[in-house]
């Protein structure tokens, strides 16, 4: 039972008392910032275009399956605990974990496969299986990556660093041993592991955050901390629980969602008076007729170029080039199965060639559907009683690819057809004849739901020129009183990194309407950010 309205209310007070704020999009950022806009005293009101919060952590409920649509790894528990705990409660009001072990299993297509234990002595032993003395190196890795996670978390991630202003601080300038880690990360994982296998193990978290071993810095060896050392989670009932519960935390906090009801425009007022925006929606109940509404300042979950191109009047942002020269995380194509009968995989599940640098340079460099893929299997039944009916098992698969893509349903289908064979010859796992229902989403599908630009399942990439302070501002330039949260931003892609997001957006929008920064708003922070 979750606790009951104003329950555990921060005690900072109510700095945006009277204050009427918007939210556009109810995904993890959304969700964060309008609780803690409203936490510090504000009247706000959510907006989702689709008929449940989540964003792209959708879910699938038919024929007693329940399917996550897009995250599937719960990870960085801590982050999670202190979002919860900022209002007095924690996740354990709202939902139950189930630490995972294995972690997960890694299949490769010559034929070998490993399962990566819990416990340190496990993992130990699993890398000396590969490779003689990575046994002990593994410990000097995962100190490497612990470092490097306590340093970009306290003096990077925590604290609102989204602007090159912030980086001018006595904690920033004593973190100059981490320029090591600026290089790629496949040559810093190289100084520790020979094997090509162990390498991929180290390096395959990169695609959770839109990028490759070959174009993110090695400070990302920071994930290696996160499911090594932290551990891999499951949430019962899956992410959309997660989503469930932040939504009636917010609700909690007096925020106002309304779902299926897509923003149509956002009208600064001009000349400037207060309030400063008109916000029309339109909402998709029968009979319902378009809305308009006044606030005093919007924060925008949706995708920039989007906000910028469709939603703000013609004119008022002209950033065309900045968002053409990005290099956006990959698009994916995805499979949602319902499965009668058992499938022999683990929660988690990496099929990966033994030469995954062709499918990385079908994603960045040449774009294209790759010939010998690296994809994902989650099978959430086999922890959680919940995703499947009894006798069934839910499945879900997973292939990075290049965003931009063009996938017409022949092409879809052929590339299902490539993937399926692929699972068979290399997992020995073949359900085809056994399948209840499938969903399926793709490039065009992220495009036409999210407004993702160029179909990008995720936002931007973390490459080094996309990290920190160089992701795009919280505060959208030239628009006074208009902001960005979520995967765009900084600190950047993931749901732990959208929830601090969310807080971090929160404390810009208190700076502006108090005056209590360290330098006035006006002050440019970047015009091409």
């Amino acid at each position: 039972m979750s606790p009951q309205p104003d329950a555990g209310r921060s005690d900072a007070g109510e700095p945006l008392a009277g204050e009427s704020i918007a939210v556009v999009g109810a995904g993890f950022g959304g969700l964060a910032a309008a609780s803690h806009l409203a936490d510090a005293g504000a009247d706000v009101t959510l907006f989702e275009r689709n008929d449940h919060p989540g964003g792209y952590a959708g879910r699938i409920e038919r024929d007693g399956f329940r399917i996550d649509t897009g995250p599937s790894w719960y990870l960085m528990p801590e982050v999670f605990d202190r979002f919860f705990e900022h209002f007095g409660r924690s996740t354990g009001d709202y939902y139950e974990l189930i630490e995972l072990d294995p972690l997960y299993e890694v299949i490769w297509k010559d034929g070998d496969r490993a399962s990566m234990p819990a416990d340190r002595e496990g993992q130990k032993a699993l890398f000396e299986s590969y490779e003689s003395g990575a046994g002990e190196v593994l410990d000097d890795y995962l100190a490497d990556a612990a470092e490097a996670y306590e340093l970009g978390m306290d003096r990077f991630v925590y604290p609102s660093r989204s602007r090159l202003r912030d980086m001018v601080d006595a904690d920033v300038l004593r973190s100059g041993r981490a320029l090591p880690k600026l290089r790629g990360m496949d040559d810093y994982v190289g100084d520790y592991f020979d094997s090509e296998k162990l390498r991929q193990i180290a390096e395959y978290k990169l695609v959770f955050l839109g990028g490759s071993p070959y174009n993110t810095p090695a400070i990302y060896t920071l994930m290696s901390h996160v499911d090594m050392n932290l551990g891999v989670y499951h949430p019962v009932g899956g992410i959309a629980s997660v989503v469930d519960a932040m939504a009636d935390l917010a609700g909690e906090l007096g925020v106002s969602i309304r779902t299926s009801e897509p923003v149509t425009a956002i009208e600064p007022s001009v000349p400037a008076s207060v309030p400063k925006f008109t916000v029309e929606s339109a909402p998709r109940e029968s009979g319902a007729s378009p809305r308009s509404a006044r606030f005093d300042r919007v924060v925008a979950n949706a995708a920039p170029p989007h906000v910028e191109r469709e939603l703000l009047p013609a004119g008022t942002v002209d950033r065309e080039s900045y968002w053409e020269s990005r290099t956006y995380a990959p698009s994916a194509y995805l499979s949602y199965i319902g499965v009668e009968g058992e499938v022999d995989l683990d929660h988690h599940t990496l099929v990966f060639p033994t030469d995954w640098r062709p499918h990385f340079d079908a994603i960045f460099d040449e774009p294209g559907w790759p010939d010998d893929p690296a994809y994902y299997v989650h099978v959430p039944s086999k922890t959680d009683p919940e995703a499947a009916p009894e006798g069934h098992e839910a499945v879900f698969l997973l292939v990075p690819l290049a965003a931009g893509l063009e996938d017409g349903p022949e092409t879809r289908e052929r590339f299902r057809d490539l993937v399926f064979d692929d699972l068979a010859e290399h997992a020995g796992v073949d359900f085809r004849d056994r399948i209840v229902f499938e969903e399926t989403a793709c490039v065009s599908d992220f495009r036409r739901r999210f407004n993702a630009p160029r179909g990008t399942a995720l936002a931007l990439s973390h490459t080094l020129g996309q990290t920190g302070p160089l992701r795009p501002a919280h505060r959208a330039p030239g628009v006074d009183g208009l902001y960005y949260v979520g995967a765009y931003t900084n600190p950047g892609i993931g749901m732990p990194m959208c929830l601090l997001s969310g807080e971090h957006v929160a404390e810009a929008v208190v700076e502006d309407a108090t005056g209590s920064g360290a330098f006035p708003s006006v002050v440019p922070t970047s015009t091409l950010r």
